[in-house]
């Protein structure tokens, strides 16, 4: 960051976590996967776990942080990117402690430390290396039985249309299952692979001297997934860290940063190339088989090729290859100016580069039946539809500080004040080219094939003025002031500047003087804060386009026929937009921290409210003539706010030959809607249904189930009308919905709350242990959640989705004792009677207490084992340090969706995102 302070000194809401937390995480290609858990106020999503996947990160639950490493604001992907052993240290600023960050540290500010060489210290080379085996901790399965499926299937077509057109003749067919066509096949287990690999290799050495100190490391990730070793993700990463004293005043540094990744799986139509598989587990029927009689050599037709997991692999599906190339360098240089004791002067410029390739080519193919009487394969589908892409990104960004400091001890008087100016400007360059080639053997693109080329280039540019000052007496109480000038691109010039300022103080009690009487000798208490701090922070996400303050045409938004002849069409782009600025969030905290038993129990605890005025809305009661073509645009006009409570507690304490620490951390926070520009309603029922005026966002509103019908007879004498047709749609097993509102039917006014419309949680929690006895040691880390709701959908609410399989939780349904006998008794289960792919049913349809289930969860994240050589072994083989681990990563979890296969940390209704992976690693940590 701008600068560093001592943890008694620190006044706003800061934690952080070391390299040693890091370290002992082996789960996972990203640096987000492993920090679940272990900071209070933060929480992380893994709603993918794909290769190459990262965790969705939120301070208190305000929006994506900014992320400064090494004291440059980056974005996300360069901190995800970073190689877990290279970091130091990651401190997350939650409070108006991130106001001196600008215009994009609002939702909370990441600041990352890389790790340097130590003065005076001999070269040290580390080496940590694992491997490691993937495999999915969930996903739902399908009936794999033809008999059983078809069985269910003539059972839906009975209970929706009261008739089937499937046989008991055809159904012992498939129960015999020995002709082609009516055989098995389980989809999942040829497409899920299990153990998929993971290997990670890093190699560091580090070492200093009086006036030099170095940290040089290089580290190499692989990574495939549990769909085959065809889809992989590889990462290397290169850290040098140089710093200098050239005289005794002078000191330079020098940062290099930089990464190769690549992405690469077969052609797969779709814009998600991981999304079509899992899509096929719940498409494909278990009568379909993915070659023609199974004969790998032929394709097999069966109608939804592009779902056929024969097809996916690059000999017939074609390939995509996506490559990032990425280098960052910081220049340091800091002068202690002479004529000023405390006074100095430090410079810094960084650049970035990143310059992204994809390539991707979708083949033709062709699908085939097998006659069985004539031997023969005949092509009967397939794809004349090829593809061949190429994207090219590049990113330039160039960052300039100057920094004046002063800092010095005047007796019990300790000032620290600095003038920060930073400038920061970016360049993007794209282009992308799509075309149809005549071949699948050229990857060559040839002008006449193609048929779209965009290109495009923009720039961004940001500048800000910061003032810092910090004073405190004695070590006892603390004030620090700050305020930031900042400006944006993305104003018009009259809205471009904003003025940012905060102010936080802290109070150690245990150095005054009535304390420490009371405390005499006592260890009970070794120091005891109280903190607070208020600030304004800026927010230039809005949401708006560059230069949408111009006016002006788009070209180029279609095309119309004149006199014969193709004009292309401009459109005016409408009302420029120039009464919008900055969000504004008004951030108050207040906290304590404690160190008890000589530091050996610590705790922290933090209220927070953050009111953010200047949200989008428009103003509609001011109109335009309809013929100008545009509206009004949003103005600065509404209001939300974030408010809860976090803490933290941790024990550290060695007896004998055992150490250990046992820590954890909790956090509630919550969010309302506070205002918008004069809201409107037709009725009471609206304004209580659709106002959002000071009420909690995140809320799912849904029908309350009371249970389910027993019999026809109850469903007959039933006095709501639930389907709207006096419950003539209605069977044995379906829902019961109350009638809130007591007029008779079910419809939209018997709505209210009953859940979360968010995946975020409300509380997030973590438990942290590390025990140590002589040469073993054991850790282990816990994250939960809990305040979120998932609502069952799609393939896990509509019987045969898409015409598709069946999820295999519908086997547990209420349905007849012989399907083809209308008469026979009902057979009681935990879902309602199938009726085949109708989304609209009534009993279906409702978003209800039936399918909303509201998350908690408990994961055991990581468990490691490890063991050290002794020191006498050591010696003899003249290294440092020898240290072999086996570690386990999404070990179990314990939550109330295991029966679903739906992981909790889940991010979609139909449950088929790419889940977590289980990891089991073994490692060696050696020093030289």
């Amino acid at each position: 960051g701008y600068g560093s302070q001592e943890k008694k000194s620190i006044t706003g809401a800061i934690s952080t976590v070391t390299s040693n937390d890091l370290e002992r995480v082996h789960g996972g290609s990203t640096v987000s996967s492993g920090l679940a858990g272990k900071i209070p106020g933060v929480s992380f999503r893994m709603a993918d776990g794909r290769p190459g996947a990262s965790a969705a990160i939120q301070v208190r639950n305000m929006g994506t942080p900014l992320y400064v490493i090494d004291g440059i604001q980056q974005d996300e992907g360069q901190f995800n990117n970073l190689a877990p052993n290279d970091i130091e240290s990651i401190t997350v600023l939650k409070d108006a402690s991130a106001a001196i960050y600008g215009v994009r540290a609002a939702n909370g500010v990441v600041v990352v430390t890389t790790k340097k060489g130590k003065k005076n210290s001999k070269s040290t080379v580390n080496i940590d290396s694992y491997v490691g085996w993937q495999n999915w901790s969930r996903f739902p399965d399908p009936v794999n039985d033809s008999y059983t499926y078809q069985q269910l299937v003539a059972e839906s077509q009975v209970n929706e249309f009261g008739s089937t057109n499937i046989t008991p003749e055809e159904l012992e067919k498939y129960r015999v299952g020995e002709e082609m066509g009516y055989q098995s096949f389980n989809w999942k287990d040829f497409i899920i692979k299990k153990n998929a690999p993971l290997v990670n290799l890093n190699v560091n050495a580090s070492g200093g001297s009086e006036n030099i100190n170095y940290y040089l490391s290089a580290t190499n990730l692989k990574q495939e997934s549990v769909l085959g070793d065809e889809f992989r993700f590889e990462r290397s990463n290169i850290q040098s860290n140089v710093n200098a004293n050239i005289t005794d005043r002078l000191k330079v540094g020098v940062q290099i940063n930089g990464r190769i990744e690549e992405r690469l799986n077969p052609g797969i139509p779709g814009a998600d190339d991981y999304w079509l598989p899992r899509f096929a587990i719940l498409r494909n029927r278990p009568y379909e088989r993915p070659y023609a009689n199974d004969n790998p050599e032929y394709l097999n037709d069966i109608g939804h090729n592009e779902t056929n997991w024969g097809l996916h692999n690059f000999e017939i599906g074609g390939y995509k290859r996506d490559t990032w190339r990425v280098l960052q360098t910081n220049f340091t240089a800091q002068y202690d100016l002479p004529f000023v004791e405390g006074l100095n002067l430090k410079g810094m410029y960084s650049y970035y580069i990143a310059d992204h390739l994809m390539n991707g080519h979708e083949y033709t193919y062709e699908a085939y039946t097998y006659d069985s009487q004539t031997d023969t394969y005949n092509a009967t589908g397939g794809s004349t539809n090829p593809w061949r892409e190429r994207e090219q990104n590049k990113v330039l960004r160039n960052i300039y500080q100057g920094q004046l400091q002063y800092k010095r001890d005047f007796g019990d008087h300790g000032l620290d004040a600095m003038f920060i100016v930073e400038r920061q400007e970016a360049r993007f360059l794209r282009n992308w080219v799509h075309s149809v080639p005549k071949t699948n053997v050229l990857p060559l693109i040839y002008f006449s094939d193609v048929d779209t080329y965009d290109d495009s280039e923009s720039e961004e540019a940001r500048i800000g003025y910061i003032a810092q000052v910090s004073y405190n007496y004695k070590d006892k109480y603390y004030l620090s002031f700050s305020g930031r000038r900042d400006a944006s691109w993305k104003f018009a010039p009259d809205q471009r500047v904003g003025y940012f300022p905060s102010v936080s103080g802290g109070w150690r009690i245990t150095e005054e003087q009535f304390m420490k009487d009371w405390l005499g000798d006592s260890t009970i208490l070794d120091n005891l804060k109280i903190r607070g701090s208020y600030g304004v922070l800026g927010d230039d996400n809005i949401g708006i386009g560059a230069f949408d303050y111009l006016t002006g045409y788009n070209y180029n938004t279609g095309i119309a026929i004149l006199d014969g002849q193709p004009v292309i069409a401009s459109r005016d782009k409408g009302q420029p937009i120039t009464n919008i600025t900055w969000f504004k969030s008004k951030i108050t905290d207040i906290g304590l921290d404690a160190y008890l038993f000589d530091g050996k129990l610590s705790a922290t605890f933090d209220y927070f409210y953050r009111l953010r005025t200047g949200l989008r809305g428009r103003k509609y009661d001011i109109l335009l003539p309809s013929e100008l073509g545009y509206g009004l645009p949003d103005e600065n006009v509404n209001s939300d706010a974030q408010f809860g409570i976090e803490g933290a507690l941790s024990y550290n304490n060695t007896f004998g030959d055992v150490t250990f620490n046992v820590s954890g951390n909790a956090s509630l926070t919550r969010s309302k809607f506070i205002s918008s520009y004069k809201p409107r309603f037709n009725n009471s029922w609206d304004r209580y249904r659709w106002s959002g005026e000071d009420r909690y966002n995140t809320i799912f509103w849904g029908y309350t189930a009371l249970g389910q019908f027993q019999s026809q007879e109850e469903i007959d004498n039933y006095p709501v009308d639930i389907d709207g047709r006096g419950n003539e749609t209605l069977l044995p097993g379906d829902i019961i919905y109350k009638d809130v509102n007591g007029d008779g039917r079910i419809d939209g006014y018997d709505e209210r709350p009953i859940g979360y419309n968010n995946y975020n949680p409300l509380v997030n929690f973590g438990l942290s242990f590390y025990v140590a006895y002589k040469n073993f040691d054991v850790s282990a880390d816990f994250s939960g959640a809990s305040g979120y709701s998932w609502n069952q959908e799609w393939e896990t609410r509509i019987p045969f989705q898409n015409g598709g399989a069946l999820n295999e939780i519908f086997l547990d349904r209420w349905h007849r004792a012989d399907v083809f006998d209308p008469n026979s008794e009902w057979i009681p289960g935990k879902y309602p009677a199938l009726r085949y792919n109708n989304r609209g049913h009534s009993n279906y349809n409702k978003n209800s207490t039936f399918w909303l289930h509201n998350v908690t969860y408990l994961r055991a994240r990581t468990l490691e084992l490890g063991y050290s050589i002794g020191d006498s072994i050591l010696e003899k083989l003249k290294i440092q340090k020898a240290r072999f681990y086996v570690n386990a990563y999404n070990l179990f979890s314990i939550d109330n969706l295991q029966q679903y296969g739906i992981d909790p940390e889940v991010n979609d209704t139909n449950g088929l995102q790419y889940p977590q992976n289980k990891f089991v690693n073994v490692g060696i940590n050696l020093s030289i």
